[in-house]
């Protein structure tokens, strides 16, 4: 079975320190990987406002949560 796959049903235990502690690593999980798509995004030339549309939040939350760290400078910073 995958650590994906066991995360997710750990995260429906029935016990809260094991369903909890399941839900704090996909959501470590998820914000890798968002990590992931929005650096691609960034450098296939998607704007910001492409990005935050995909993931439902605005331009400028997406943008202050990526753009904070330096990795990506373009004329719309």
């Amino acid at each position: 079975m995958s650590e994906t796959k066991q995360l997710a049903d750990a995260a429906a235990s029935r016990d809260p320190a094991v369903g909890l502690r399941a839900v704090r690593a996909l959501r470590d999980l998820a914000d890798r990987l968002e990590a992931l798509q929005v650096r691609s995004a960034r450098e296939q030339g998607w704007s910001w406002q492409e990005i935050a549309a995909c993931l439902g939040v605005t331009r400028q939350a997406v943008h202050k949560k990526h753009a904070a760290t330096g990795r990506f400078r373009s004329k719309e910073d």
